[in-house]
């Protein structure tokens, strides 16, 4: 009866709290600001709403007055949506003219904050001859760790390299970080091992500064670490709380999210109550109510974890008696911080009411540094089992339309062989972020599936929860799955254009299974489609910037890519791949043009027993 008890009392704090009074004036003016903002921004009202809240949180301020600023600053003829900063701008300046400014930071944070896995930026710290004496945390991915203390995330930036990775400034790494920082050549490095792990590392210079991802290997996971890496990839954890013995428990994840000592256990209802943000009472009694009602809750709201806000999505069900009273309070919670919808365009509102100094410039050419550096195009042709695979990536002539084209070639654990190509609708940070977001997303998803369509099914419900951030995210794909063994290959499309088969001389599109392009319908099923390559075949996927233009046909485009391929193979069947996709031109210059190409080798039986041998 204690957890029931405590249950009762927890819901009647909430309704307390909630009770307040407002002035009908107060309220006219925080309405009026949150549909100027909402009409700028072209965004929802409620998520404006929750804008004004997080300004008001942030700055310190009366939820009225930042209201008031808004008002005054925004309630002027609309020109196209945002306020306009002035109408000429400076020559464009590259990333180290910018690399002083916090906007640079702020680009880079924005871009680590969506994507899995382990990356930081770090700044040199060199002695008083000028050799790097160490580096410092600048910015970092969710996901980045300190495997000495657990330190990780954000908690991350302004330390430094030395204190969690000591061995690092004594290795014989460190000379290659040196040597990428005055070079600018990348370099990969590893495996190599690390207190219980095996890992690699690869550097990139970003303007002034160290971009570095970290990669563990492990041989054979355990189920427990598969979960945990689904939880992270996800940003959720589980929670219960039986009401009838009083036990609350979470998983390993939920303390992460709410940066706790697991050692102390669940959070007290006093101090989880004491995280929340005041003006998001009104939303929990909402939720509190339905609950009471027997309805499963879904909602958004906000708490303050150490100084920062995070925006926490809670999904909340329960075991219930005869009656309808909760017996077992049972949910998950989702940090979705980094994904709230509208935050990039707010955010940037906010920047142009406080500064109205960004360079489009600038952020141009730092979306297509970091695309570079997410996706690096092999110089040459690739041997993976079974395959010999080619890339070519054509950008768009137009300065500043990087776009979101992308493709993935590697080895699988088990000897086959994981082929993808994929393009983001539109340009810039936008389609960069996405591109890298669905990208590393496959890579994780791979190890729970060899099914193509089962992968297109989780990229399309990646893509659609990308859309409640910008409702003009869609992408297509396709996916394959290659057996060396037996020269199969099994792939899957979402609206993607058809891949070219080169065979006997003849090259034509193959017909494509079925699969709506990613982020239009949540619940898309695709299907797959078999393919039994020989030796001498060429696959080609591209995306399609290869084959459209608005001032001819699709088919056109098409026919002109069929020639070229089988004039390329008439006059050499056996030329280099790297020879055949030199020969290709994009029909589009506006857009970005991603090529894959890939053909059977013999000795693949031999190349698997190697690969498995070497994996």
């Amino acid at each position: 009866m204690g957890g029931r008890q405590a249950y009762i009392e927890a819901v009647e704090s909430l309704r307390t709290a909630a009770n307040r009074p407002s002035g009908d004036g107060a309220r006219s003016v925080v309405d009026r600001a949150v549909g100027l903002l909402a009409g700028r921004t072209r965004c929802r009202l409620a998520e404006a709403h929750r804008h004004l809240l997080r300004m008001s949180a942030d700055q310190d301020r009366d939820l009225v007055d930042v209201a008031a600023g808004v008002i005054s600053l925004l309630d002027v003829p609309e020109q196209g949506g945002l306020p306009l900063p002035p109408p000429s701008y400076p020559p464009a300046v590259g990333v180290a003219q910018v690399r002083h400014s916090p906007d640079w930071l702020q680009v880079v944070q924005g871009v680590l904050d969506a994507m899995p896995g382990q990356h930081a930026l770090l700044t040199a710290v060199r002695d008083a001859t000028g050799r790097l004496a160490d580096l410092e945390f600048a910015a970092t991915s969710p996901e980045a760790v300190a495997a000495d203390n657990g330190r990780h995330g954000r908690g991350l930036v302004g330390a430094r390299l030395g204190e969690h990775f000591p061995q690092s400034l004594v290795s014989e790494r460190w000379p290659v970080y040196e040597r990428v920082l005055d070079t600018g050549e990348p370099a990969e490095i590893g495996p190599f091992h690390h207190g219980n792990g095996s890992y690699s590392v690869r550097a990139h210079r970003l303007g002034p500064a160290l971009l570095m991802t970290w990669e563990r290997h492990d041989a054979n996971p355990a189920q427990s670490e598969r979960i945990a890496a689904t939880e992270r990839l996800g940003n959720l954890g589980w929670g219960e709380w039986d009401l009838v013995s009083g036990q609350v428990r979470w998983s390993a994840q939920l303390y992460r999210i709410y940066e706790r000592d697991p050692a102390l256990g669940p959070l007290p209802r006093e101090e989880s109550e004491a995280l929340a943000v005041a003006e998001d009472l009104p939303l929990k009694l909402a939720a509190v109510e339905a609950f009471e009602r027997g309805e499963q809750v879904d909602l958004t709201t906000r708490v303050r974890i150490n100084g920062r806000i995070k925006h926490l999505r809670s999904v909340v069900d329960a075991v219930r008696d005869a009656s309808g009273a909760p017996l077992r309070i049972y949910g998950i919670v989702q940090d979705v911080t980094a994904r709230e919808a509208g935050v990039r365009r707010l955010a940037e509102v906010e920047r142009q009411l406080a500064e109205q100094r960004r360079s489009l410039a600038a952020e141009h050419e730092l979306a297509a540094k970091l695309q570079q550096v997410i996706l690096p195009i092999p110089e040459g042709p690739m041997a993976l089992p079974g395959l010999k695979v080619a890339v070519r990536y054509l950008p768009a002539e137009q300065e500043g339309m990087v776009g979101g084209d992308w493709y993935h070639a590697a080895a699988l654990r088990d000897g086959s062989v994981l082929l993808a190509v994929g393009d983001v609708a539109g340009h810039g940070t936008h389609a960069a972020t996405t591109m890298a977001q669905l990208r590393h997303s496959l890579r994780a998803l791979a190890v729970t599936t060899d099914d193509p369509s089962v992968l297109l099914g989780h990229l399309n419900r990646l893509t659609c929860d990308l859309d409640q951030e910008n409702p003009e995210t869609t992408a297509t794909a396709i996916v394959a799955r290659f057996d060396p063994v037996r020269r199969r290959l099994i792939w899957a499309q979402a609206g993607h254009p058809p891949p070219l088969l080169s065979r006997g001389g003849r090259t034509a599109p193959l017909p494509r299974p079925s699969g709506p392009m990613l982020g239009v319908v949540a619940d898309a099923a695709y299907e797959c489609a078999v393919l039994d390559l020989a030796i001498g075949d060429v696959l080609l996927c591209y995306t399609d910037g290869l084959v459209e233009h608005r001032r001819r046909s699709l088919d056109d485009g098409l026919n002109a890519v069929i020639r070229a391929v089988d004039e390329a193979v008439a006059a050499s069947p056996r030329q280099p791949l790297g020879e055949l996709l030199s020969r290709l031109r994009q029909a589009n210059p506006d857009d970005d043009t991603c090529i894959l190409a890939v053909r059977p080798i013999t000795g693949e039986t031999q190349d698997l027993r190697h690969f498995l041998r070497m994996g």
